[in-house]
């Protein structure tokens, strides 16, 4: 078998459903015995002790999709286009009242999601 490039990978993984990769990481870790999960750190506990100016600014946001407005096929595009999404995902994530498109994203990442969301005619937060 034919070694792939990472981005041959990337470009397989893109074409994945979010089921079908879910079932694929199970599989990996299971083969490999490891875990996929993001590492916890151990700094929590020095967290008690941190100046409260720091916990002011926030770097990671979420776009949360409060509503779909009158155009909601619009909305399902920019969805599925933000999350790269399956149709059937995308269509149950706007059915969801308070849904997260995105979560823990950078803030001009948000504002930019939060843009095309309502510009297709969603009514969306940024929390």
């Amino acid at each position: 078998m034919a070694k792939l490039s990472q981005d041959e990978l990337l470009a397989q993984f893109e074409e994945l459903t979010l089921i079908e990769l879910a079932a694929f990481v199970k599989a990996f870790e299971e083969k490999f015995d490891v875990t996929a999960a993001a590492p916890v750190a151990v700094a929590a506990a020095g967290v008690a002790g941190a100046p409260a100016e720091a916990e002011a600014e926030q770097d990671e946001f979420d776009v949360i999709l409060e509503g779909a407005g009158d155009k909601k096929i619009q909305v399902i595009k920019e969805v599925r286009t933000l999350t790269s999404l399956g149709l059937k995902e995308a269509k149950d994530l706007v059915d969801t009242a308070g849904a997260k498109v995105l979560e823990k994203v950078a803030k001009d990442v948000a504002e930019k999601a939060k843009a095309a969301l309502e510009g297709a005619g969603a009514k969306v937060t940024v929390k």
